[in-house]
């Protein structure tokens, strides 16, 4: 079966489960660019449920072969910039290590707006509908949203990490608080430390809070920075942890930070 091939099967099923999308669905094209961001949409929007074996085994399989076309990086290729301290740019749902660190809203339940840009958008699409469905397992045990600067856990599903680690950052609402940095700082600090209670010896962390969330680049590189050399001096932790750029600028800050 080809990948357009796959597509149009979810994209049936989908659009079978929510009939109120069909119309819409009408004004994609029939290549495979525009039924990709059909299926993105539809998965975007589509609430936290069961699926048939079928559906789940058709998505895995094209998730995990755009993924490979994508090309996989492995943590153990990268070469660090000090000890267990690693710098990368790229896409993080293509880096293979123990753990990737999404940056979660307060609900948990991933990014609701059809293709948005956002790290959680793109790792619930990547991942597969069973992530939102585990998240949404965990936020109803807990029985309140997330607070910031606190973190789950839960298997990656398609992602070739093995892990995915969500924490709430904070929201910068005007000028920037004191209260604000520690909280950020608390964000590295809980993932680190659930990381390590689950046996992980690798974690790839986003730039936490500095897209939707409006916490200046510069400022928030400098708290992860120094968030992560203090845990692992505190802890004596062996862990290695990348620190993962998308943008060009942000490599920049974290090159100065680092250089």
């Amino acid at each position: 079966m080809t990948q357009l091939e796959r597509l149009y099967q979810l994209n049936s099923f989908l659009l079978n489960e929510m009939p109120q999308y069909k119309k819409q669905a009408l004004s994609f094209g029939k290549d495979e660019k525009n039924q990709f961001q059909l299926f993105r949409s539809l998965v975007n929007v589509r609430p936290p449920m069961p699926a048939s074996f079928q559906f789940l085994k058709i998505q895995d399989e094209y998730l995990q072969a755009e993924l490979r076309g994508k090309g996989i990086t492995d943590i153990e290729s990268l070469t660090a910039i000090t000890e267990d301290l690693y710098l990368w740019q790229g896409d993080i749902t293509t880096l293979k290590c123990g753990a990737v660190v999404n940056a979660a809203n307060s609900q948990m339940l991933g990014c609701f707006c059809p293709c948005h840009g956002c790290i959680d958008n793109a790792i619930h699409t990547f991942a597969g509908i069973q992530l939102r469905l585990e998240c949404d397992n965990l936020m109803k045990q807990q029985g309140h949203e997330e607070q910031t600067g606190q973190a789950k856990i839960t298997p990656a599903f398609n992602l070739p990490s093995e892990f995915v680690i969500h924490t709430v950052g904070p929201i910068i609402q005007g000028k920037l608080k004191q209260s604000d940095c520690e909280l950020l700082a608390d964000c590295y600090r809980s993932c680190l430390s659930l990381a390590e209670k689950n046996g992980v010896t690798s974690i790839a962390f986003c730039c936490i809070s500095t897209g939707e969330f409006h916490f200046p680049n510069e400022k928030a590189a400098e708290i992860a920075v120094r968030a992560v050399r203090n845990y692992k001096s505190q802890t004596q932790s062996k862990i290695k942890v990348v620190f993962n750029v998308f943008k060009d600028m942000d490599d920049e800050i974290y090159r100065k930070l680092f250089g």
